[in-house]
């Protein structure tokens, strides 16, 4: 049976301010057009399709559009919330779209619920676990403590048990959205930390066949049965070196997998460039990143005048651009923004206390920071629930 595993979508987003929804249109053809190509037998989509709870109403649009091909198809199609989503909103008529072969699965409660499909070699049970926010779901599951490594795998028991209770040699598949140890994050997820932890082990998908994960934007294997697609189009500077793809899945009569990655459209290549303005301007080499969207980084002692005009006479698609002296010491605005980049909110806060205090926060003051910052997480999460609930 083949698969076509992708996930992090995020309609409606931007890149820079620019706006990328011909971009995701052009995806969704692809994806169409590759399901037909390799004769797909079902698609999986590892959640965050819209990039926030509330999308636009031209990427709901495209989403329907999607939907409606996908159905047209006749290919089953399992999609589960992300964290970016809003699973009520992501769900709604989820048993009226089910009937056309697009099985949304948002609710944690019905994780154990299957999609299942038949072919030569019997059932393929397809399973899919939407994003756990574990204060949330903690008593659904009866997780031990508040923490994705707990929530996930109380949820992942319920599914190996209805694995179980089924015809012997059924093969499955978990559609999951979560940090796994091991993969590499870039700049542009969202962090799910809970207590300072955001990550689980892969062993958490021991007992299935495959585990078709979202969240993470670059594609990567965590081992052979565990493995990320990645966002088929890059959302920030750091997936310059991306690779995007989604992954064509072949589950054999035994459970045993082969893999391999389609590569999706790319609206413009990325270029991460960085050296005196004179030098970006006028130098040969450079010539292959003229049409890309560009991050400069002007490392010239004194600021030059007129840099981003100059860099858009040369590079028309520069979308950002910083500075960083040679041989200034590490002070003043642009320094203090690298020193933050790719930190927790958790470090900022204890990086924070350092400064003002002179000395670090001890371990009972960051678990109060810690403890702060869930639950102003949760928070969020149940405000957003109830508003859904009050429309």
């Amino acid at each position: 049976m083949k698969f076509l595993h992708t996930s992090d979508w995020h309609l409606g987003r931007s890149f820079h301010r620019v706006n990328l929804l011909a971009a995701q249109s052009a995806f969704v053809d692809h994806l169409v057009e590759a399901v037909r190509e390799h004769e797909v037998d079902a698609v999986l989509v590892a959640g965050d399709v819209y990039d926030r709870a509330v999308p636009p109403l031209p990427a709901v649009d495209l989403f329907d559009r999607a939907l409606h091909r996908l159905a047209d198809l006749g290919v089953p199609t399992v999609m589960i919330s992300g964290n970016h989503d809003s699973a009520r909103r992501l769900g709604v008529g989820a048993g009226l779209i089910g009937r056309a072969g697009i099985h949304l699965r948002t609710d944690p409660a019905g994780c154990a619920d299957p999609v299942v499909l038949a072919d030569v070699h019997g059932d393929v049970a397809l399973y899919g676990l939407p994003y756990l926010e574990p204060a949330l779901v903690k008593d659904e599951f009866a997780a031990p403590k508040v923490s994705h490594e707990a929530v996930l795998g109380a949820a992942m028991d319920r599914i190996r048990a209805d694995l179980a209770g089924r015809a012997p040699g059924t093969r499955s598949v978990v559609l999951a959205h979560a940090f796994v140890t091991g993969g590499q994050a870039s700049d542009s997820e969202r962090d799910i930390a809970v207590g300072g932890v955001e990550a689980v082990p892969a062993s958490v998908f021991d007992g299935v066949d495959y585990a078709a994960l979202g969240h993470l934007h670059g594609c990567q294997t965590i081992n052979e049965r565990v493995r990320y697609s990645g966002s088929p189009l890059a959302y920030s500077f750091s997936e310059a070196d991306h690779r995007k793809t989604m992954w064509l899945v072949e589950l054999g009569a035994a459970g045993e997998i082969t893999a391999e990655r389609i590569d999706t459209p790319v609206p413009r290549p990325l270029a991460r460039l960085r050296g005196r303005l004179e030098e970006l301007l006028d130098d040969p080499a450079l010539a292959d990143h003229e049409d890309s969207w560009v991050e400069a980084t002007l490392t010239d002692a004194v600021r030059p005048q007129d840099p981003m005009a100059r860099l858009a006479g040369r590079f028309p698609h520069t979308l950002s651009l910083a500075f960083e002296p040679e041989g200034r010491a590490e002070d003043g605005p642009a320094s203090y923004a690298r020193r933050l980049k790719g930190r927790s909110d958790q470090e900022i806060a204890e990086d924070f206390v350092a400064h003002v205090r002179g000395g670090g926060a001890d371990e009972a003051e960051r678990a109060v920071l810690r403890g702060a910052f869930d639950e102003v997480r949760v928070l969020t999460a149940r405000e957003d629930h109830g508003r859904e609930g009050a429309r």
